[in-house]
């Protein structure tokens, strides 16, 4: 594929709002985790909660799309001057020229939580006012996001769980390389909500304490949120050293079941052999991995086994989902970012909480941060129903 720039990018989470907070919390090997305190949950995990997401409502102009998951978005849009970046490239191409590319899992599905419980009690009808439109409708993001930002070429939601926000790179990269567009906003925002804190409770799969990627005595995720933004446009002219660019991506499809992986990682190694060859590369060019590793026993060993196969077993990597929390459709874009200032600060994140890292797992495991000048890193997105993605994210100079 040819790279393309970002020009672009932010990112809001539990571990910070903005580059500047998510950088020092990475270097500080710092976790948002914390005991649910949540909405109404009850459940004895810990989460990554942003604060201060609900402290006031979205503007009057956006009333049709308030949601904590919106609310979320028009957080991170306001960070690290992200916002006028976006202005500038639609002043460049015209508006119409830049697209918007997100993924999310469960849009603002809270909203309709929220509203069940204010059903009325005699024909079980909705509150009056509620807006499955502009909230808990999948596109909803994209629609609020493009109104928000004042663009008009094509809008797009992948909401293929675990690999959504990965996948926007791709398909924005293809819709720049078909020229149908000249640049995308591409990212993902997912926000906590009562079923997926008790839909992943109900299939074992949520830990008591906070998450512990490839540790050995790994049990389970522990939820997170976050909002997640780039900017992409053609690589041509942005030469400046230090800049990141978007040099390869791969995608499968794994179609062995519903929740798990196969577990020799078949789909993971098609998906990151797809994006080495997209991006030129062999394997002993990349610097650094950031895992999927979400920290449950079968994803971790799965996944483990991919890479090794692919890139083998002395490739530097962590999972940052161990601070972050694993924030679903919003993952691929966040570790996306995660993996930019890793390029730009040139060190590699830790994987924060693993105390011992499994010896079954044939991986180089960073349980420290490491100063490097890195060229080449891969980010690893992989979803329920076996939906893979893999990105490589390069270094100018």
């Amino acid at each position: 594929m040819n790279p393309l720039a970002l020009t672009s990018f932010t990112a809001t989470s539990a571990i910070g709002c903005g580059l500047e907070a998510t950088r020092a919390s990475l270097r500080a090997q710092r976790s948002g985790l914390a005991p649910c305190r949540f909405e109404t949950v009850s459940l004895d995990t810990c989460v990554g909660e942003v604060p201060g997401v609900d402290r006031s409502g979205l503007p009057r102009e956006f009333a049709e799309f308030e949601c904590r998951n919106n609310r979320l978005a028009w957080l991170a849009l306001a960070q690290d001057g992200f916002t006028a970046q976006v202005a500038a490239s639609a002043a460049r191409y015209g508006a119409s020229r830049v697209g918007v590319f997100l993924g999310t899992s469960t849009s603002g599905i809270l909203e309709t939580e929220l509203a069940y419980r204010r059903r009325d009690p005699q024909t079980g009808a909705l509150p009056e006012g509620f807006s499955y439109h502009g909230a808990h409708n999948t596109f909803s993001l994209a629609a609020f996001v493009q109104r928000a930002l004042r663009l008009a070429g094509p809008a797009v939601v992948i909401s293929c769980a675990c690999s959504s926000s990965a996948k926007v790179f791709a398909s924005a990269a293809r819709a720049i390389e078909a020229g149908l567009i000249d640049a995308a906003v591409v990212g993902g925002v997912d926000s906590l909500c009562l079923t997926t804190l008790y839909g992943f409770h109900a299939l074992q799969l949520v830990s008591r304490t906070p998450c512990r990627p490839f540790d050995a005595a790994r049990d389970g995720i522990s939820i997170g949120e976050a909002a997640a933004f780039a900017l992409l446009e053609r690589a041509e002219g942005t030469t400046n050293a230090g800049s990141v660019r978007l040099v390869g991506t791969g995608e499968s499809s794994d179609a062995y079941h519903m929740s798990a992986p196969p577990p020799d990682g078949r789909g993971a190694r098609a998906a990151m052999l797809q994006a080495l060859a997209a991006a030129r590369l062999e394997p002993p060019d990349i610097g650094y991995i950031n895992f999927h590793g979400t920290g449950t026993p079968s994803n971790d060993a799965a996944e483990g086994a991919a890479v090794a196969s692919v890139l083998g077993a002395e490739v530097p990597g962590s999972s940052t989902k161990g601070a972050t929390g694993h924030t679903l459709g919003a993952a691929g874009a966040l570790e996306a970012v995660i993996c930019a200032l890793a390029l730009e600060g040139e060190f590699m994140p830790a994987g924060v909480n693993t105390k011992q890292v499994d010896p079954a797992l044939p991986v180089t495991y960073l349980r420290e941060n490491r100063r490097a000048r890195l060229t080449r890193v891969m980010s690893n997105s992989f979803g329920f129903g076996g939906s893979n993605c893999c990105l490589i994210l390069a270094r100018v100079g």
